[in-house]
């Protein structure tokens, strides 16, 4: 099944593509990828390695000082206009390959080619509006500031939102001028490499994206250190972007980080509840809960606390997760290795009431990394369930007294990317949104639909740097200053 859906796209996957060709891992490396619907092996995947991302940051580099370096803004752009044009066209082979790859439900695996697509529509529109500006200064003198492409950028992305995360960070790197080597996770590699054929396809030259699988001890470390690199862009786990900051800091390279969070919600006892509840619980099991800005905390005012935690346990028993394909609530979750993981987490929740929990669907295959979605009820705030990043469908319910109460629970982890208020009140809605520490803050919704507009990212241990919209494009561009002396 696998092949015939790579077949569109006349790739080979456990090649990598450097420059103007599709090859072979140098060391001949090759993984296995393993499909988390059932625990078969989907193909091989090419192990890249240093040597292969020498060849990879060497053909960026020859690509930005030639062919794409000296294309204009006007002309990237319509490159990555038909690139999006191009992904709305496969958009039922992407989204079965994400699915079978990720593990993710067909619909949201959609939703991620249409995300992707969007993506190459923004930075094609922003590609000739980033300007730079003049700047008032002495008499004899006109002063301005120019926007110019680091050079070569490495992205290194992680396995959940593959499409989406290359959209973001690949789209606006070359929308400004630069030359890309990405690095996709070896656990979902392959609507990389699809996304690779399109660009060519699309216009894109020889060089100005290049994607190299493999270990992220391998190629992933190799890309970080690289001295040949000038940004690095990283989302992914904790630790992981510390060694890749230490890496790249090495070389002195500016790195944009997005490593996750512990977001929550706060639903006061005057919100709409009815609202609410499909963003309270939808925002904690999406793609099984495998979301950087899942809301796996979900804060709860005592006059209502029993009513929401009612109204989420109905919906909890309704959730089922099974194969993929068959495109319910949830999917599996991305690896053995990550059901093993949450399940971990769910024994520490043993002292824990249970407020209620999804099932499996009758059928699923016993080889498939499944894991029945959880809901904790009155859990202290201080609890390892409230604080560590499960990375699975696990959410928990913490009750709080008043405002100032639920800004201290809210503000209480090391994570600070997402939250979400809930309240009809309008100045509260603004106290909130100054007072919570986080990157994204969401007055009565959740998400805002996920708009590629809007800058994401986080503080503390989730990272710093923004993506998506036009703050994306500052990020991978340097500013040049040039004073001129004209009396």
């Amino acid at each position: 099944m696998t092949s015939d859906v790579l077949a569109a796209f006349d790739i080979a996957t456990d090649h990598c593509l450097i420059g103007a060709h599709w090859q072979a891992p140098a060391g001949g490396g090759r993984l296995e990828l393993i499909n988390p619907s059932d625990g078969s092996t989907l193909c091989e995947i090419a192990a890249g390695g240093a040597t292969d991302i020498d060849l990879a940051v060497a053909a960026a580099r020859h690509a930005f000082e030639h062919d794409w370096g000296r294309t204009t803004a006007l002309q990237r752009g319509r490159v990555l206009s038909r690139l999006g044009a191009l992904v709305m066209a496969h958009i039922d082979t992407l989204a079965r390959l994400e699915a079978l790859d990720v593990g993710k439900p067909l619909a949201q695996a959609r939703a991620d080619v249409v995300a992707l697509a969007r993506y190459m529509e923004f930075y094609a529109g922003a590609a000739d509006k980033l300007h730079g500006q003049t700047i008032p200064y002495q008499d004899g003198y006109t002063v301005y500031t120019l926007r110019e492409p680091h050079g070569v950028t490495g992205h290194i992305v992680p396995w959940n939102y593959p499409m989406q995360i290359i959209g973001r960070s690949v789209g606006a790197a070359l929308s400004t001028g630069n030359a890309t080597v990405l690095k996709p996770a070896e656990e979902a590699c392959l609507t990389a490499l699809a996304f690779a054929a399109l660009a060519r396809e699309a216009g894109l030259p020889d060089g100005a994206l290049n994607v190299v699988p493999g270990l992220g001890q391998d190629a992933g470390a190799a890309l970080a250190g690289h001295r040949g690199i000038d940004h690095l862009s990283f989302t992914g786990s904790v630790n992981t972007g510390r060694l890749v900051q230490q890496a790249a800091g090495s070389n002195v390279v500016p790195v944009t980080l997005e490593l996750g969070g512990k977001s929550p919600q706060v639903v006061f006892e005057d919100a709409d509840l009815d609202a609410a509840l499909p963003f309270l619980v939808g925002a904690g099991i999406q793609n099984a809960g495998q979301t950087c800005s899942a809301s796996s905390r979900i804060l709860v005012h005592r006059d209502v606390h029993a009513r929401v935690r009612d109204m989420m346990a109905a919906r909890y028993r309704e959730l089922r997760a099974g194969p993929a394909l068959d495109d319910l609530a949830l999917g599996p979750l991305v690896s053995s290795r990550q059901k093993q993981i949450v399940e971990t987490f769910l024994q520490q929740g043993g002292d824990l009431s249970v407020a209620a929990r999804g099932e499996i669907a009758t059928g699923a295959p016993a080889g498939g990394a499944y894991v029945a979605p959880h809901l904790f009820d009155d859990v202290p705030a201080g609890h390892p369930l409230a604080q560590s990043e499960i990375f699975g469908p696990v959410q928990v319910i913490i009750p709080f007294d008043d405002e100032a109460h639920a800004v201290e629970i809210a503000n209480g982890t090391e994570y600070g990317l997402v939250a979400a208020v809930w309240t009809a009140n309008g100045a509260r809605q603004m106290r909130m949104a100054k007072a919570l520490r986080a990157g994204q803050v969401f007055i009565n919704n959740y998400g805002a639909g996920g708009g590629v507009e809007l800058p994401f990212g986080g503080r503390g241990l989730s990272g710093h740097g923004r993506e998506k919209g036009f703050e994306a494009l500052y990020a991978f561009t340097s500013l040049k200053t040039v004073a001129a002396a004209h009396g």
